[in-house]
This record gives C-alpha cells, sequence and structure tokens, in this order.
C-alpha cells in the first residue's frame, strides 16, 4: 500500500502545481498520456505517483495517474523532488527544453 500524504502537504502541493505549475501539469500528462490533451489539473498524489484530472479535445476528462520516477517516497521532502524528476521526465520525453530548477 502507498504512502498517504496528510491533508495539509497535499493541499500545500496541489495549490502550488495548480496556480503556479498549470503548463508543466499539462506537459506531465501530455507526456505520459496522450499528446492531444489540452487541460490539466492535479488532483491528488500518494507515495506511488501523482494524479490529474486532464481535458479531451472534445471537452471530457481523463484521470491520468503517473508513478514517480525515482520509485516510491514517504517523506514531504520528496515530494518536490518527485515532481521535478517528473517534471524533467515529462520535457525528455516530449524534446521540451526543461527551465532550470532554484
Amino acid at each position: 500500500m502507498p504512502h498517504t500524504f496528510d491533508a495539509e502537504t497535499l493541499a500545500g502541493v496541489l495549490g502550488h502545481m495548480n496556480r503556479d505549475h498549470a503548463a508543466d501539469n499539462l506537459l506531465i500528462v501530455r507526456a505520459f498520456s496522450d499528446p492531444e490533451l489540452v487541460g490539466a489539473t492535479m488532483t491528488g498524489f500518494d507515495g506511488d505517483g501523482g494524479v490529474w484530472s486532464a481535458r479531451r479535445v472534445d471537452g471530457s476528462d481523463v484521470e491520468v495517474r503517473v508513478p514517480w520516477p525515482g520509485g516510491e517516497i514517504a517523506e514531504r521532502p520528496a515530494v518536490r523532488r518527485a515532481v521535478v524528476a517528473l517534471y524533467d521526465a515529462a520535457c525528455a520525453r516530449l524534446g521540451v527544453e526543461p527551465r532550470p530548477h532554484s
């Protein structure tokens, strides 16, 4: 059973991803699901990976679950590293130059 994160961690990460990284959400779902997706919102995550609600071109939604590239995580500081690794992997799959990470 994957590690579950507390409500505060979930709210913080999801708020940040959806507020500050909307384009990254779309990049990730396009890379790991369907390159024709037109929108994405991160809706959850656990120790095994992230979950997004993605919008198809016809307006329907699909859930996209993507495992963390480095394997299971179980601590709050690992979430950021896992999301950054996922973003970098998505960029590599799509041939997009990743922006620098601070």
